[in-house]
């Protein structure tokens, strides 16, 4: 018979080691559902959706065991925050499809849509509103922004926070790239390309959500939007341009955009106090927020570093 000591034993080792945890079952399992998923059904849609599942529930599992379930509550509060200024909806929904067009357009591989704009329009939001926010990205970024990447960014600041986040979720997408044509079917020559291609882009990737979190006062909800309209800016989703990389570059010149306009902001503003701005503590208290009240409307630095 086993001890009390020995059953606490797991969740002793959640408590004091979240983010590790975290990702020790996250990634055996979500390997294990989509490597499955592919070897026995052929399709890696099952693994994705198993994987969404894994996800929140570890860090539903992950939060209530280290912080409470006050820290459980104010998580999802985060992923419904939605009153934050309009100018993040816009960046949000029209900042990576804008500028993938115009980086189609800028390299010649441009198409106007077979339908037309409006199809295009109402199939992209549908693509980006529901299919994507609602469904999956803010529920996948509740846990890589929300307990991830929001715990390290507490001890390390948030480009050290994008970058330790982006290895693990280049890792959970690893067999992303067998999902076409199987293992069988798929060159190792482009295995090694995706894979190179995943683990370049995926800091650059961490570093607009990480931005976004912070800018909107930890709104999840937008972090979930922006995600899901990186998605739906592929040529598959968004038929206007020959290719499969153009959403890649319009991704990371949205991220200097972002970047630079809050960088100029704040260096009008000179507002912060004597030792950093307190939003930047941001892990070790979720149930209550640190310094002053994250739910207000646009609390959080204003950049990433």
């Amino acid at each position: 018979m086993s001890s009390p000591g020995s059953r606490d034993a797991p969740l002793s080792l959640i408590k004091h080691h979240p983010v590790a945890a975290f990702l020790v079952i996250v990634l055996l399992l979500s390997w294990t559902g989509q490597i499955l998923s592919l070897l026995l059904l052929g399709d890696i849609l099952p693994g994705i959706l198993a994987e969404l599942l894994i996800l929140l529930g570890t860090a539903i599992l992950v939060t209530g065991v280290a912080d409470g379930r006050p820290a459980v509550r104010e998580l999802f509060r985060r992923a419904f925050r939605w009153r934050v200024p309009p100018a993040w909806y816009v960046a949000a929904l029209l900042g990576v499809p804008a500028l993938t067009v115009l980086v189609a357009g800028a390299t010649g591989t441009f198409h106007p849509p077979a339908g037309g704009w409006g199809p295009l329009l109402g199939y992209y939001l549908l693509n980006t509103l529901v299919i994507g926010a609602l469904l999956g990205n803010i529920w996948e970024e509740l846990a890589w922004t929300g307990v991830v990447q929001h715990r390290i960014m507490d001890r390390r600041g948030p480009v050290i926070a994008a970058l330790l986040t982006a290895i693990p979720f280049a890792l959970i997408h690893l067999p992303f790239a067998f999902a076409e044509r199987g293992f069988s079917g798929t060159p190792w020559s482009d295995v090694a390309i995706s894979w190179l291609v995943l683990f370049l882009f995926a800091p650059f990737f961490r570093l607009l959500m990480g931005i976004a979190y912070l800018g909107t006062g930890y709104s999840l909800f937008i972090v979930g939007l922006l995600h899901a309209s990186f998605n739906a800016s592929m040529s598959t989703k968004l038929d206007v341009f020959d290719g499969e990389w153009q959403h890649i570059p319009a991704l990371i010149l949205l991220l200097g955009v972002i970047a630079a306009a809050n960088a100029f902001r704040t260096s009008r503003s000179k507002r912060s106090p004597v030792g950093g701005d307190p939003d930047v503590r941001t892990a070790q208290h979720l149930a209550t927020g640190p310094g002053r009240s994250p739910g207000k409307e646009g609390d959080g630095p204003q950049a990433a570093g």
